[in-house]
């Protein structure tokens, strides 16, 4: 099972920093950047937004019907729906993460998601330091 820990190969330059005392992040204008990568076109896309010793934001963004295999974090994770309509999966159960839910797993539990509907999906990962 794939576990996600801190990310070491870059696939696109960071235009600004990924830490400080601050961040602003407009997700409307991340999503539409990611859908214009050339990622989309098989069906997912991503983008770490924030990145501190003990804390991970990515935006994710599928297509209808596209899954993300079973996969674990180091840490305790949030998932939230910005746009959109995910199954989360977890110990046996099924969550409908829409705008305005969110579900929460602690470390190391095994999870998958797949997009019922185009979505964009933010995954807060709070790591041990």
């Amino acid at each position: 099972m794939p576990v996600i820990e801190q990310e070491t190969k870059h696939r696109r330059p960071h235009p600004h920093s990924l830490s400080g005392p601050f961040l602003e992040v407009d997700l409307g204008r991340e999503v539409e950047e990611l859908h214009r990568e050339p990622e989309w076109a098989n069906g997912q896309n991503a983008k770490t937004l924030v990145k501190y010793e003990d804390l991970r934001i990515v935006l994710t963004v599928l297509k209808p019907r596209k899954k993300v295999p079973g996969h674990q974090a180091n840490g305790r994770v949030s998932i939230q729906a910005i746009s959109g309509h995910v199954l989360v999966r977890a110990d046996g159960r099924t969550f409908d993460v829409t705008p305005g839910r969110v579900v929460t797993f602690d470390r190391g539990v095994v999870h998958d998601l797949e997009a019922i509907e185009e979505s964009a999906v933010l995954q807060t990962i709070a790591l041990r330091i």
